[in-house]
């Protein structure tokens, strides 16, 4: 038996972070991951200002990635170009960085920061009664203070924790390639709000275009769960259509990789107990609005490892309430907003709101952009609390009358 003081299940970006925050404040952490060093991941891509602003808490260096001021927000003819906010919380831009490359930086950081990094090894809770005591790993046991779940939802670990989707949310679905463009060192993500399927169904989400400055461009296509005929959707042929609908204008070449789809879970049933917590992905924090996950999972590791120092002993329960706080609230709206949008006429009606005036598609932009949580002051962070306090009212109706999947 082996002892340290925290094992986190997963390395990617929200198990990184916490590791990194942990071994710099001297505590004996060992990650491990079930794929090799330098694994990839199918995502967008897209880093939002807030998580450049977490990368830059870290001390992690963004040279490798390509800038980006803003986003392009396209609903049928309408088109707006929206600037990130300047803010006192974010900086005012973004990022685009492929998550090979984003992942291996963060991993190499919490190995410099002292933390011990094991690939090809699937770790799994070993529990004493209710309580988590640590893992099985590699065929020996690694009894630890504190587990972290950093593996996502769907993995065998999140499972046996009971931190897995609620089953009655609202769940998304993306799928992504890339591809050549003479465009690729454009400073603006690209999203189409007005998407429709093979059958001419309105798709409540969006398609998108983001420049990684190397040539390529990362492209995509995503809906939500709520959708009307949910479970007709071909995601391969949604791609296709979004494709050729942006391939003269951004001049694309054929996809450079086979096109690569993946589930985006948007609740869970706990993200905490005693002895371990689930960050990220695993605790269900991905914007509904949006799909975008990684702010949140660098935010949730940098908390679990910061109250974990704290105290070990109360870190899980604390974990769970400033988590709460910080971000219930908002997901909450966005799972309850996305039962009305996957309504057609709704969609359609809201799609022409959001994007209505610039004042209103900067709202807009900041909710697409995570800059919206129960911390935000203005315009946006009252739209939010007014929004999550109506929806609260019509949340019985709306799961009754929800759109047919």
């Amino acid at each position: 038996m082996k002892h340290v003081d925290l094992v986190i299940i997963g390395a990617g970006p929200s198990g990184a972070a916490t590791a990194i925050r942990a071994a710099r404040q001297g505590v004996k952490t060992v990650v491990f991951d079930r794929a090799p060093y330098g694994r990839d991941k199918a995502c967008g891509d897209g880093l939002t200002p807030r998580a450049v602003g977490v990368l830059g808490q870290l001390g992690i260096d963004l040279g490798d990635a390509h800038l980006i001021h803003g986003l392009r927000m396209i609903a049928g003819s309408t088109e707006r170009v929206l600037p990130w906010p300047e803010t006192s919380r974010f900086p005012a831009h973004g990022a685009v960085w492929p998550r090979r490359a984003l992942d291996a930086a963060l991993v190499d950081a919490a190995s410099a920061a002292g933390a011990e990094i094991v690939w090809n090894t699937e770790a799994l809770p070993v529990f004493e009664g209710e309580r988590v005591e640590g893992v099985k790993a590699g065929g020996e046991t690694w009894k630890a203070r504190m587990v972290v779940a950093a593996g996502g939802a769907p993995g065998k670990a999140a499972r046996m924790l009971g931190a897995t989707r609620v089953s009655q949310e609202p769940y998304g679905v993306a799928i992504r390639s890339y591809v050549s463009s003479p465009r690729h060192a454009e400073r603006y993500l690209e999203a189409c709000l007005t998407m429709q399927d093979a059958a001419g169904n309105s798709v409540p989400g969006y398609g998108w275009i983001f420049p990684a400055g190397d040539g390529t461009v990362n492209i995509g296509a995503g809906s939500m769960s709520t959708m009307k005929r949910f479970k007709r959707l071909n995601l391969n042929s949604l791609l296709e259509l979004y494709h050729a609908r942006v391939r003269d204008s951004w001049e694309l070449g054929p996809y450079l990789e086979r096109p690569r789809a993946w589930r985006l879970p948007m609740s869970t049933v706990r993200r905490h107990g005693p002895g371990w917590v689930a960050v990220g992905d695993a605790a269900g924090l991905i914007n509904p609005m949006n799909g975008e996950g990684i702010d949140y999972g660098l935010e949730s590791g940098i908390i679990a490892a910061d109250l974990f120092v704290e105290d070990p002993v109360t870190a899980p329960r604390v974990y769970d309430q400033a988590i709460g706080e910080r971000f219930d609230a908002f997901l909450r709206t966005g799972r309850r907003f996305s039962f009305l949008i996957g309504h057609p006429s709704i969609l359609k009606a809201g799609l022409r709101l959001a994007v209505g005036t610039q004042a209103i598609a900067g709202v807009t932009l900041r909710v697409m952009g995570n800059l919206v949580d129960s911390g935000s002051p203005g315009v946006a962070g009252k739209v939010l609390a007014a929004a999550d306090r109506t929806l609260a009212v019509a949340d019985p109706v709306l799961r009754r009358t929800r759109a047919r999947g």
